[in-house]
């Protein structure tokens, strides 16, 4: 009899879970084309001024999703604060200078070098050798630093290839800095082969728009070895190696100058929390990112889909979930909703957040990542166009994930569930170029949820409100509430169960 006893009592039990995780689904109503276009009339706004990471418009995002967890009765994520901040730093060019056999180079109509590689000093060169593209490309049997000796040297090569200079195209940084072809392969074939910098002749100068003389952001300190990398016009590269442009050595009198101070920045994610219950001990994280490529000039890059898209969907779902604890009806888990900056900069906020978490990533559950929601791709040519959602992650680290998911889609939107980014072989590398990385590198179960969007409007000016499909993104948030609240609600965490493939970088 007792063992009865505890078999129903653990049935009744299993119930009563199940039926609370459909009790929250119940809110999802909260999620409403009208909803999300009021939010993202806001974050896509042009006041916001394209929320560039540490720029005042970031700041006055951040300000402006904070009241908007305190007014859905969210807690505060990072103990009395809804925002975690962190350091930014980046480089800025005070002074620069070429001169080659005495005579004197303009920046920009002449030269122009990476601040990401150089540090500030006075560099002299006499022994220069011309090492052809300066590519090395084993599947094509392609050296060109045969026979070659550049060890503390400076190496001048010409840009892309004999085939033409290489585009950035679909896959982003990834893809395009694995090219044999681009600048950044050919640095590390310099670097590799021991030479002390590298010229790059380019055909682009005079520039027709000015060289940034400010760096990229990063948020650790920059431990590079003073590594010169300069893009030089022909005319310099002619007076470094006149007429004769046989690969070997040469020599001649080369000076560039280079100062630079650091600028310490700041930024910060938005954090805010609703409490579970019997498992609050344990978390889902819901993210996105609210950054974007900022304001040049009187140009506003609006990031309407990129991400203001994912950060309106975050807080809609924070919205559904807040209506339901009011209502007696809280997760198990707790439910961190995180909108992270920095993603455009390099992952930073998230990167941040996975090496500083506010929450113990071995009882983060999973991550829910979203990022770009609001559009249809314009590549996909198929009959679901209007029906469908990218779905990456589903393969990698949990079984259950999938499971859960497409059960989830299933009970609510009845989307198409399209996997084809985490074919192993996808040369856009989705996989790694958003928020949601950063967890999996922490073996964080992690879904990703994506409209494709690469091409049409995609980091461009263009990127704004009156694009975005309403109806279609409210069934995709829809959706992920739906696979929030089950795993928010199960008896245990996701199982990691799967090995992370890290990339060749």
């Amino acid at each position: 009899m007792k063992k009865l006893v505890l078999l129903l009592l653990s049935f009744m039990s299993l119930t009563a879970f199940a039926q609370k995780a459909e009790a929250i689904k119940q809110f999802g109503t909260v999620i409403t084309q009208q909803g999300l276009k009021e939010k993202l009339s806001i974050i896509a706004s042009a006041e916001m001024e394209g929320r560039e990471t540490a720029s005042p418009g970031q700041k006055r995002a951040a300000a402006y999703i904070e009241s908007q967890f305190k007014k859905m009765g969210l807690l505060p994520g990072n103990g009395n604060s809804y925002q975690q901040l962190y350091p930014v730093y980046q480089d800025e060019l005070t002074e620069k200078k070429l001169v080659v056999n005495g005579r004197s180079f303009e920046w920009d109509k002449d030269f122009s070098f990476s601040l990401s590689t150089i540090s500030s000093g006075n560099f002299n060169y006499e022994n220069v050798v011309f090492a052809g593209y300066g590519i090395i490309d084993s599947t094509k049997a392609i050296n060109d630093y045969a026979s070659l000796d550049v060890q503390g040297k400076l190496v001048v090569v010409l840009e892309g290839a004999e085939t033409g200079v290489p585009t950035m195209g679909p896959g982003g940084n990834r893809a395009y800095n694995a090219n044999p072809a681009s600048p950044m392969s050919k640095m590390k074939n310099a670097i590799a082969k021991g030479a002390a910098g590298l010229f790059i002749i380019s055909a682009d100068f005079p520039r027709k728009n000015a060289t940034t003389i400010k760096g990229g952001q990063y948020i650790r300190p920059n431990t590079n070895k003073g590594f010169v990398l300069a893009t030089i016009s022909k005319e310099v590269g002619a007076t470094i190696l006149g007429t004769n442009t046989a690969k070997g050595r040469y020599t001649t009198a080369i000076n560039l100058v280079a100062t630079k101070v650091v600028n310490n920045l700041e930024s910060s994610n938005v954090v805010g929390v609703i409490p579970g219950t019997d498992l609050k001990d344990e978390y889902l994280v819901l993210s996105s990112h609210y950054d974007h490529l900022g304001k040049k000039g009187d140009v506003i890059w609006y990031g309407a889909d990129d991400d203001g898209s994912g950060t309106v969907s975050v807080m809609q779902m924070a919205e559904a979930f807040a209506t339901a604890a009011k209502k007696g009806k809280a997760p198990r888990r707790t439910i961190v909703f995180l909108i992270v900056s920095g993603e455009e900069k390099g992952l930073l906020g998230s990167d941040y957040y996975s090496e500083h978490p506010l929450f113990p990533m071995d009882k983060t559950t999973a991550d829910l990542n979203t990022d770009m929601v609001g559009r249809v791709d314009t590549e996909r040519l198929t009959a679901d166009s209007l029906n469908y959602v990218y779905v990456i992650g589903h393969d990698k680290l949990s079984t259950e994930l999938p499971i859960i998911n497409e059960a989830a889609n299933n009970q609510s939107s009845k989307l198409v569930l399209d996997y084809k980014y985490d074919d192993p072989n996808d040369k856009n590398f989705i996989y790694y170029r958003s928020d949601h990385y950063n967890f999996a590198k922490k073996g964080v179960p992690v879904l990703f949820f994506y409209d494709g969007m690469l091409l049409a409007d995609y980091h461009k000016p263009t990127d704004t409100i009156e694009k975005i499909n309403f109806d279609l993104m409210q069934r995709r948030v829809l959706m992920i509430y739906y696979t929030a609240a089950e795993i928010a609600n199960r008896d245990g965490m996701l199982k990691r169960d799967l090995k992370l493939n890290m990339p060749a970088r």
